[in-house]
């Protein structure tokens, strides 16, 4: 028998798997998405010659702003487990031979230390995102940096008709979404958990820069870690 979190791990797969060129098509073409990403590619603060993981990669649409800021002579490397997903990735950055794409979990890096780790999309899956950030600080060490870009509940004036919007997208886009209930309510958690995430990378870090975007909703944190 599979244990629950085993179930759980199965759904994900098979959800991510299944929706992987929907994903794909809204990491490229969604108005403004562009920009977020060189923004998130610039805040890792990369030279020609570094290394840089990035933790979650999905479909692989940020790796290619990241092989251009380390140049042919740095390494870029793409962590994900959906195997659906990579495959998308490893087709787009087929012409990047300093990008690798590698199956494996984003608490878990497949190497000993990098230069910079950048996290987008990522940290409201895991169960417990303020230990990844420590382990991601861990690999860069004094000195690297760590970027995360998630979305969670605007805090804008405006934030009511926003986070109703928001809201319908965290429960479509939860595994399995075939729930009209869930135990725990999907936004509330999601928004938890990217607090905690972006305020330990705040206690990291000693140099820091945090923007807003889309209304609100998404976060850029990115840290110099102490």
């Amino acid at each position: 028998m599979r244990d629950r979190s085993g179930e759980r791990d199965e759904d994900a797969q098979a959800f991510y798997g299944r929706w992987a060129r929907l994903y794909d098509l809204l990491a490229r073409r969604t108005p403004g998405i562009a920009a977020l990403r060189a923004r998130a590619a610039d805040a890792c603060r990369l030279e020609r010659g570094d290394t840089v993981v990035e933790m979650g990669c999905g479909t692989g649409a940020n790796l290619p702003y990241l092989a251009e800021r380390v140049g042919p002579e740095g390494t870029v490397i793409g962590v994900d487990f959906t195997e659906p997903v990579l495959r998308r990735a490893q087709a787009l950055t087929a012409d990047y031979p300093h990008v690798q794409v590698v199956r494996g979990d984003a608490t878990a890096p497949p190497l000993e230390r990098c230069d910079a780790v950048l996290a987008t999309f990522v940290t409201g899956m895991l169960e417990k995102p303020a230990c990844a950030v420590d382990d991601w600080c861990g690999l860069v060490g004094p000195g690297g940096h760590v970027v995360l870009v998630n979305a969670a509940s605007s805090e804008a004036w405006y934030a009511p008709p926003v986070n109703a919007l928001f809201h319908a997208v965290v429960v479509l886009s939860t595994p399995p979404t075939t729930r009209l209930r869930y135990e725990r309510d999907p936004r509330r958690l999601l928004d938890g958990r990217i607090s905690s995430a972006h305020a330990r990378l705040r206690e990291r870090s000693a140099a820091l820069a945090h923007e807003t975007h889309t209304g609100g909703v998404v976060r850029l944190t990115g840290g110099r870690v102490r």
